[in-house]
C-alpha cells in the first residue's frame, strides 16, 4: 500500500502525481480481484474515475469502468444500452449532484402542496431508474444523496420553507433513505456529509469543546456570531432593499462600447459566460423576495440597453427599475436612483468590478453596503455570504414589491404633466381600506413596523408574536392602511397603534411606506383614528416623536395635523396632545373605506 494515498493525504499532491502512483501499484506485484464499475454520471467523471482507481487499487481492489457520457445517467439506465450491457457491471455508481436537481422551481409564489409534488416527481424519476437497473443488471447500486446547495436565497429560512432549495434537497433525501431501507444492494453514498465535513472539519476543532465547551473553534466564533447577526437584523428590518449593478463586466464579460453586443460574454459558450449567466439567474430569482434592481454605469444609454438585449441575457430592461447609465460619478448616480424610488442610500447593495468605483460610493455614501466582490465566479459566494437580504418572513407584497415601485415611477412621470400638485393627487383616483388588523395582514403589518424608517415616529419593533398580542387586546384601537389608485395596489402601506389610557388614546406606533410619502395617506388615516375615538368615548390623543437619524421627516407631523406641542427634551423628544372635540377632517382626495375591500368608483 502506498503511504501517500493513507487518510489524511495531500491531495493537490495526489493530483499531480496520479499517474506516477497507478504505475507504482500496478507493478507492486499485488495480487487483486477485478471489479467492473459503471459509472453513470451527471457531470464529468474522468478525475473522480482516475482517483477511485487509485484508491481501489491501493485496497486490493483491479476496478475496470465505464463511463457514461456527460449528463446521460438517466439514459444510459432507461434505455437499451449494448455496449452497458456488454460491460455486465458487478457495481453501478450513480454520481448525481445538486446540479442534477431538474424539478425544483426558484418560485416563491407556489402553493406548498406544488413544492411537495416536484420533490416527489424529482423522486420518482430516480426510482423508476433504479428499478430499471435493478431488473437489467442485478448488481449492487451506489446512488449519491445531494448535497446542499451552494447558496441559500431565503438564509436559514432555506432549510424550512418548503420554496428553498434546501428544504427540497432535505425532502428528496429522506425519500432515497426509505428507499434504501427497503432494498437490498442500495447503497446510499452520504454526499451531503461529505460536502458539510469538507467545510465542518475546518469548523468544529474538539480541543476547544475539551477545554473551553466550544462547540467551534475559536477562529469560527466570528463567522457564527455574523450569520446569527443576519437573521436578527433580518427580524428587527434591517435588511437592504435594493441592489445597485453595474454592467460592464459585472452583468456581462467585456466593455459593451468596446466590444459589441456579440463580443461580450454571456452565456454558455465560455467558463466565463456562464459565471455571469448564473449571477443573472441568481438576482432575478431575488426579485421574487422583493429585492429591486437598478443598474449604474458609465455607458452610453444605448450601449447598455444593447448588452440587456442581448439573446442569452437572463436580465431584460423590465427587470430593473431605475437605470442611469452615463458617464457621471456613481456616488452622484446612486444618490440619483435613491431619490427616484424614494429610499434611504444606505437602502442599497452597490455591486461593481471596478475597486475604484467601490473605493468612491463606499467613501462618499454613508452605510450603503459595497462588497469586494471579486472575479464572477465568486459573485454569488460573496453576496450570499454577505446575507444583505435574509429572509425571515416573506408577504404577498414583497413578491409584488418591484411592480409597486415601477408603478411609483410612472406616477413620478405623471406628476409632471399637471400644473398642480392637487390636480395631479386628483388624477390617481386613490381609494383606501383602512381597517383594524386583519388576521390575513398580520405579518405583512410586523414586517413593515420593522422596516419603516423615514416615516415612523417612535421606531418601536415588534415580532409577531408580539404584534399578534396587539391585535388580540382590547386595550388598543389599530389601524392598517391599504391604498390603491390607477395604477395598482401599494398593499398595506401604514399602521397605527393606540393604546387606550381611559378617555385618552397613546399612539405608540405611526408609520407609513415610504412608497406612498406625500399622498395625503396619512390624513386619511388620521380621520379614521378620530372617527374610532370618537365611537369608543375617547376624547384625546396623545402623539410622541421620538427622533433617530432617518426619521427627521415627521419631526413636524403632529404640529401639521394641529396637535398642541406639551414638552420637548434636550433629546429632541416631544410630546402633542389633540382635543379631538375640536378636530375637524382635513382635506384630501382619498376615498375611504372601512368595511371589507376598497370601493371601486
Amino acid at each position: 500500500m502506498l503511504q501517500a494515498l493513507a487518510y489524511p493525504f495531500d491531495s493537490p499532491e495526489l493530483l499531480r502525481h496520479r499517474k506516477q502512483y497507478r504505475r507504482q501499484l500496478l507493478e507492486d506485484g499485488s495480487q487483486r480481484i477485478t471489479k467492473r464499475i459503471a459509472v453513470l454520471g451527471g457531470s464529468t467523471t474522468s478525475d473522480i474515475v482516475s482517483m477511485l482507481e487509485l484508491f481501489l487499487l491501493n485496497e486490493g481492489i483491479a476496478p475496470e469502468f465505464y463511463e457514461s457520457e456527460y449528463a446521460q445517467y438517466w439514459q444510459d439506465a432507461m434505455f437499451p444500452n449494448e455496449r452497458l450491457a456488454e460491460f455486465a457491471p458487478d457495481l453501478i455508481l450513480i454520481h448525481t449532484t445538486c446540479r442534477n436537481i431538474t424539478e425544483f422551481q426558484q418560485d416563491l409564489t407556489l402553493p406548498e402542496e406544488a413544492c411537495r409534488e416536484a420533490v416527489l416527481r424529482q423522486y420518482q424519476k430516480l426510482e423508476v431508474m433504479w428499478d430499471k437497473l435493478t431488473e437489467t443488471y442485478h448488481c449492487p447500486i451506489i446512488q449519491n444523496n445531494f448535497e446542499f446547495p451552494g447558496y441559500r436565497l431565503l438564509g436559514s429560512a432555506d432549510a424550512s420553507d418548503p420554496h428553498g432549495l434546501t428544504n427540497f434537497v432535505t425532502e428528496l433525501n429522506r425519500m432515497i433513505y426509505a428507499y434504501a431501507r427497503s432494498h437490498a444492494q442500495f447503497y446510499v453514498h452520504d454526499l451531503m456529509s461529505l460536502a458539510a465535513s469538507y467545510g465542518l472539519d475546518r469548523w468544529a476543532d474538539p480541543s476547544y469543546w475539551y477545554l473551553y465547551k466550544y462547540p467551534m473553534s475559536l477562529q469560527a466564533i466570528p463567522e457564527y456570531a455574523y450569520s446569527l447577526t443576519r437573521v436578527i437584523r433580518s427580524i428587527y428590518g434591517k435588511n437592504k432593499k435594493a441592489l445597485v449593478l453595474d454592467l460592464d463586466n459585472t452583468l456581462w464579460g467585456g466593455v459593451i462600447g468596446d466590444d459589441g453586443q456579440a463580443g461580450i460574454e454571456i452565456g454558455q459558450e465560455t467558463a466565463q459566460a456562464q459565471g455571469y449567466a448564473e449571477f443573472q439567474q441568481y438576482l432575478k430569482a431575488h426579485q421574487q423576495l422583493g429585492v429591486l434592481l437598478n443598474i449604474c454605469s458609465k455607458n452610453e444609454p444605448e450601449n447598455a440597453e444593447l448588452g440587456l438585449k442581448h439573446p442569452e441575457s437572463v436580465l431584460h430592461r423590465e427587470d430593473f427599475l431605475a437605470v442611469e447609465a452615463n458617464w457621471e460619478p456613481k456616488d452622484q448616480n446612486v444618490l440619483k436612483i435613491a431619490d427616484q424610488l424614494q429610499l434611504l442610500p444606505d437602502s442599497f447593495v452597490f455591486v461593481d468590478d471596478n475597486p475604484a468605483e467601490r473605493a468612491i460610493v463606499r467613501g462618499q455614501i454613508p452605510g450603503i453596503a459595497v462588497p469586494e466582490i471579486g472575479e464572477v465566479t465568486d459573485y454569488i459566494r460573496v453576496l450570499d455570504h454577505c446575507g444583505y437580504f435574509e429572509l425571515t418572513s416573506y408577504s404577498k407584497d414583497d413578491a409584488k414589491r418591484n411592480e409597486m415601485y415601477r408603478d411609483n415611477l410612472r406616477r413620478s412621470q405623471l406628476q409632471k404633466q399637471f400644473a398642480s400638485y392637487t390636480e395631479y393627487l386628483e388624477s390617481l383616483e386613490m381609494q383606501a381600506q383602512i381597517t383594524d388588523f386583519l388576521p390575513v395582514y398580520l405579518p405583512r403589518i410586523t414586517q413593515l413596523t420593522n422596516k419603516s424608517n423615514q416615516f415612523n415616529l417612535t421606531t418601536r419593533r415588534y415580532t409577531e408574536s408580539e404584534m399578534q398580542a396587539v391585535a388580540d387586546s382590547p386595550d388598543y384601537i389599530r389601524l392598517c392602511g391599504r391604498l390603491r389608485d390607477k395604477f395598482g395596489d401599494n398593499g398595506i402601506v401604514s399602521v397605527v397603534i393606540g393604546e387606550k389610557q381611559g378617555t385618552r388614546l397613546d399612539i405608540v406606533l405611526w408609520l407609513m411606506s415610504c412608497r406612498v410619502l406625500k399622498r395625503d395617506m396619512e390624513l386619511a388615516m388620521l380621520d379614521t383614528l378620530v372617527e374610532q375615538c370618537r365611537a369608543q368615548g375617547i376624547t384625546a390623543l396623545h402623539g410622541v416623536y421620538l427622533p433617530t437619524a432617518k426619521n427627521k421627516m415627521v419631526a413636524g407631523l403632529y404640529d401639521s395635523f394641529g396637535f398642541t406641542k406639551q414638552s420637548e427634551t434636550p433629546e429632541g423628544r416631544t410630546d402633542w396632545t389633540l382635543d379631538i372635540s375640536t378636530y375637524t377632517k382635513r382635506n384630501h382626495v382619498i376615498r375611504i373605506n372601512q368595511e371589507g375591500e376598497t370601493e371601486h368608483g
